[in-house]
């Protein structure tokens, strides 16, 4: 095993709006205090009471996706939680992911596209 399931990240275009209405779906806490996360007009979270996370990421321009047409794609994309940031980083590379962010070596957190061309990030736990 190289990584743990962080949590499911949602693209929107209101993140406290979304968040809600997980949180009536699914109950848990809004925005609940949690180190890894960064919070913001830009960054929403929910923690449910199953220990499940969702996250809800702000994009500019956000088109909903129109299931199934292709045009209009899902948007969402993992956060895998890792300990050692290199050394997941060498052997997802291996695994046959891709590196989308070189310039990412600083941070706590780097983003991959898996051989399908889908987006996850590494976060350093």
């Amino acid at each position: 095993m190289i990584a743990k399931l962080q949590c499911v990240v949602l693209d929107c275009a209101d993140v406290l709006e979304l968040a809600r209405f997980y949180q009536s779906l699914l109950g848990g806490v809004v925005n609940q205090p949690d180190p890894r996360w960064s919070l913001g007009d830009d960054w929403a979270t929910l923690h449910t009471e199953t220990g499940l996370m969702l996250a809800f990421q702000r994009v500019e321009d956000h088109r909903p996706p129109r299931w199934p047409d292709p045009a209009w794609p899902q948007q969402f994309h993992l956060d895998l939680g890792v300990t050692d940031l290199d050394q997941a980083q060498e052997e997802v590379l291996k695994l046959g992911a891709t590196l989308l962010d070189a310039g990412a070596q600083k941070r706590s957190w780097r983003i991959y596209a898996d051989p399908a061309g889908h987006p996850f990030c590494l976060v350093r736990d």
